[in-house]
């Protein structure tokens, strides 16, 4: 299966504190996320499927920042966006980039292995938030020379 990198687009209907991991409790406000990972071992895109199957309730373990939000009711997932590709922080970077207005990341979330701010960008508005991610995986495919799909 092939693999690369992925953006869920996530809808919560509640804002609620979650406890998340490590990083303790966060409280995370309704509206859309953008949650940026990479799949590129031999499972490749198999682990968006896990994703769903934390979403979905069907999966309880918990070993990413990710599994802790998804696990949550009041969160599902709306879309994904892949490329085939390794460029996860480059969208993750992009999607709340300098000229972007009402974006705020989590901060730490979803990057304890790499140095980026977050992996998770919040937004009240789905399309904004989709047209964001959308670019960020186009714009990066072509600032890293990656093929495009």
């Amino acid at each position: 299966m092939p693999g690369g990198t992925y953006t869920l687009v996530l809808e919560r209907d509640t804002s609620r504190p979650i406890e998340v991991g490590a990083l303790g409790e966060i409280t995370f406000p309704a509206g859309w996320y953008a949650y940026t990972g990479s799949a590129l071992g031999s499972g490749g895109f198999g682990r968006i499927d896990r994703h769903r199957a934390v979403a979905a309730g069907d999966n309880d373990t918990r070993h990413w920042h990710i599994d802790y939000l998804l696990g949550d009711a009041a969160t599902t997932v709306d879309r994904v966006v892949t490329t085939e590709a390794d460029i996860e922080c480059a969208v993750a970077k992009q999607i709340d980039g300098p000229t972007a207005v009402g974006f705020d990341r989590v901060d730490a979330f979803g990057c304890s292995d790499c140095d980026c701010r977050s992996h998770l960008i919040h937004h009240e508005q789905r399309e904004k938030l989709v047209d964001a991610v959308t670019d960020a995986h186009k714009d990066a495919r072509e600032e890293t020379g990656a093929a495009t799909e």
